[in-house]
């Protein structure tokens, strides 16, 4: 008997090369930027909406391709990434690039038919996805390229409804905090593989400056991007269900620095993907339904 579960699957074994589930990462972020100036502007639209969804997918599906094409290598040297699809040869590497090129063409259409600013924008909004893979090879703190290209998001999201930037000064509060937010967690990341990367020439933080440093720096950054939360907050005049989601968020930050510390670094994925995962779905939430409300 055939054991389907073992046929190579292309779509499956690709969707899992670019990590297509953490796009809850980011894409509550873009929502909550489109819906919040909907809101404000009074001109909610289903199709805008699902460009948007169509934009942020495309987007972060091209970025993780990239990145998985361009450090393929890199990977392939270290014990925790070796079983990364291209190193092990699941997915071809003809494949991700077709993926990345498909991705490419989906985003500059979305953008296209959202508005012509959308459009015009779009190589700036590709352009820090494509060097951020790179950044480990010339900065120390390719944690703050990885922060701009996430700050793209929400700013283009809101974007995408007005048109213009007139205005737009909440989107860019909410994309500096989503940055930093994600900048954050990324240090996080990126201890664990501190004695690999200093072996392998990989630049970071961590490996730089050490474990201990990077945390502290972590835990400034997401400080500074909880009070960018609040400052959104306020200029977008949310109410209280808002407030309640932050007061969440805070806690989530505060476990999640709790957990992981310079000596004990086994915890990083329950850092990573609970606490954060939390973080982009209660903040989206609270929000999503004090904008009902209102």
């Amino acid at each position: 008997m055939t054991d389907t579960a073992a046929r190579p699957n292309p779509v499956r074994d690709f969707l899992k090369l670019v990590a297509f589930e953490h796009s809850v990462f980011a894409l509550p972020f873009a929502y909550l930027s489109t819906l919040t100036v909907m809101a404000l502007e009074d001109a909610f639209s289903w199709a805008t909406l699902a460009l948007v969804t169509v934009a942020m997918v495309a987007a972060r599906t091209l970025a993780m391709a990239a990145n998985r094409i361009i450090d393929r290598k890199i990977d392939a040297r270290n014990p925790r990434t070796a079983g990364r699809e291209l190193v092990t040869g699941a997915v071809a590497l003809r494949t991700a690039y077709t993926g990345c090129a498909v991705s490419l063409a989906v985003f500059v259409a979305a953008a296209a038919l959202l508005n012509p600013l959308c459009l015009l924008l779009s190589p700036l909004a590709v352009l820090p996805l494509i060097v951020y893979p790179y950044a480990k090879r010339f900065t120390n703190y390719p944690h703050a390229v990885l922060g701009l290209a996430q700050m793209v998001a929400p700013v283009g999201a809101w974007l995408a409804v007005t048109g213009t930037f007139d205005g737009s000064g909440p989107a860019m509060v909410l994309g500096l905090a989503v940055g930093l937010w994600i900048g954050g967690f990324d240090l996080i990341y990126a201890c664990q593989d501190v004695e690999v990367d200093r072996r392998v020439g990989v630049r970071s933080t961590p490996a730089r400056w050490g474990v201990r440093a990077a945390l502290h720096a972590s835990t400034a950054t997401h400080a500074a991007a909880w009070l960018l939360f609040a400052w959104f907050g306020l200029l977008a005049d949310f109410g209280p269900l808002y407030w309640t989601g932050l007061a969440l968020v805070g806690a989530a930050l505060v476990w999640e620095h709790r957990i992981v510390r310079p000596d004990d670094m086994s915890r990083v994925g329950r850092a990573f993907f609970t606490a954060n995962g939390f973080i982009a779905i209660a903040m989206f939430g609270f929000a999503l339904v004090d904008l009902v409300i209102r």
